[in-house]
């Protein structure tokens, strides 16, 4: 008899043990595994190496994964524009792929501080125009991924600054990724390419002279935010707590470093 009740009360306790593991788990659609959508075309931030996924992004996944409690991370790359659509449609739990925090953004999903970068202009080295800043721009070709922040933001440029002065617009080019406008760029369809000061870091480093970085500084300085269904709202306070104590982390501090990106 005592036997049995100590074998009933092991089986209770153990029960109860896997019930709180359950309850504990981060909410995510597959058991186990943290989904994360991003565009995987744009290095630094995240690129192909073979079959592997690298960058500064599935890092920071993995490190977070880690935190919810032993994730694996599967990456699901979809193009940029659809990474909202993605996220809000349940293809991945998560955005996390370099994407600026814009108040239009943040009407649709909830968004999480991580980072923060600027913009670079990058030209052909052979160029006689060296714009420093974005009214610089004005008469110009320029080349823009499809979905940045910076497409409105240049075009506002362009009408108040560029043809109400008599300089001519800026004529933008949308490009499905960042490698097809670095492309029109040293073929010359374009005449600059605006992108972020990391990955143009990493562009004219492969480009072996072709191409240089105009701008002194860093344009548009924005934060980058992770992205979370707003009916996930469990999901997203235990991000915001992973995310908080990550920062914390000289893991953290070098990453940064090491992708030559800005805290949040």
């Amino acid at each position: 008899m005592k036997k049995s009740t100590l074998s009933r009360l092991a089986v209770s306790v153990a029960g109860l043990a896997l019930f709180a593991g359950i309850a504990q788990a981060a909410p995510v659609a597959t058991a186990g595994t943290l989904k994360v959508g991003m565009e995987i075309s744009y290095p630094p931030f995240e690129s192909y190496d073979g079959n592997t996924v690298v960058g500064f992004d599935p890092e920071v996944s993995v490190a977070l994964a880690k935190r919810l409690g032993d994730l694996k991370v599967e990456f699901v790359d979809t193009r940029f524009p659809n990474l909202i659509l993605g996220l809000n449609a349940n293809r991945f739990d998560s955005i996390i792929s370099g994407m600026y925090i814009t108040e239009e953004r943040t009407r649709q999903a909830e968004a999480i501080p991580y980072a923060q970068v600027g913009a670079s202009i990058m030209v052909r080295s052979d160029s006689t125009a060296k714009p420093q800043q974005p009214a610089d721009l004005c008469g110009l070709k320029v080349g823009l991924q499809q979905g940045t922040n910076w497409i409105n933001q240049l075009k506002k440029v362009s009408a108040e600054d560029c043809v109400k002065n008599g300089k001519g617009e800026i004529a933008i080019s949308e490009f499905p990724t960042t490698a097809e406008a670095s492309q029109a760029l040293v073929s010359g369809n374009i005449q600059a390419h605006l992108e972020i000061s990391a990955a143009a870091q990493m562009i004219i480093e492969k480009a072996r002279g072709r191409i240089l970085i105009s701008s002194p500084k860093a344009l548009y300085p924005q934060t980058l935010g992770i992205y979370v269904n707003k009916n996930n709202p469990e999901l997203l306070e235990k991000l915001r707590a992973v995310v908080q104590e990550f920062k914390q982390s000289s893991e953290y501090t070098e990453l940064l470093k090491k992708y030559n990106i800005e805290p949040a």
